[in-house]
């Protein structure tokens, strides 16, 4: 392909036609300081970790809600931190701050934002933003849905995504939702960096011109 004319995007038609992809690994979910503590533990050991979060959502304007939940996940693994229920703490705001350990999420200045409705002294580090990362690959795509769909050819559904995070429990699949999004932010990036994916390759190569077909028009 040629990045100058040429780019890497999927239509939502298409997507809508892949196989579903879920998460199939272990799912915790975390209510308790002691059971922050395990996780956070076995986390540091994973040194590199999908990282989302959720929140519930507003049907009137102007009215925001603070950050319910925060995904943590390994390869086989998936914390479901309840922020709601346990806001962050010392340790977990020690977590976010260490640079040591790698955090893939997307578009993780927006969850910076909305943590920070919790706790405002949160500098994060060790984070890596998909959104940056897949313009290495002339992916045109940031959506996580769509950029798994590049990558995998498979679909992760998003039926859960307007649901309510700060119920007393959440649901299997609500759980099963905000697992996957974690992790498929990890299988992402992990097969990025091993020179898995190759854009040359890619069945979903299309001209930019037909992206946007009238840049005059355009506005940002």
């Amino acid at each position: 392909m040629d990045p100058r004319t040429e780019t890497i995007a999927i239509s939502k038609e298409t997507v809508s036609q892949l196989p579903i992809e879920a998460f199939g690994g272990g799912i915790t979910v975390v209510e308790t300081a002691d059971m922050e503590r395990v996780a956070l533990r076995e986390l540091a050991r994973a040194r590199m970790v999908g990282f989302d979060t959720e929140t519930r959502p507003s049907f009137h304007k102007g009215r925001l809600h603070k950050v319910a939940l925060m995904q943590l996940s390994t390869l086989d693994h998936c914390f479901l931190i309840r922020l709601n229920k346990l806001g962050i703490s010392p340790a977990m705001k020690a977590f976010l701050e260490n640079p040591d350990i790698i955090k893939i999420g997307l578009s993780v200045h927006d969850d910076f934002s909305v943590m920070r409705r919790i706790v405002d002294d949160l500098t994060p580090q060790g984070f890596v933003d998909l959104q940056d990362y897949v313009k290495y690959f002339y992916i045109n795509d940031i959506s996580l849905q769509k950029m798994y769909a590049i990558i995998f050819g498979k679909r992760i559904s998003k039926a859960q995504r307007l649901t309510n995070w700060e119920a007393p429990e959440l649901t299997e699949p609500q759980q099963v939702y905000a697992a996957t999004d974690a992790w498929a932010c990890l299988e992402m990036y992990r097969y990025l960096r091993a020179g898995n994916f190759h854009p040359d390759e890619s069945p979903y190569i299309v001209s930019r011109e037909s992206l946007n077909p009238h840049p005059s028009s355009y506005k940002s």
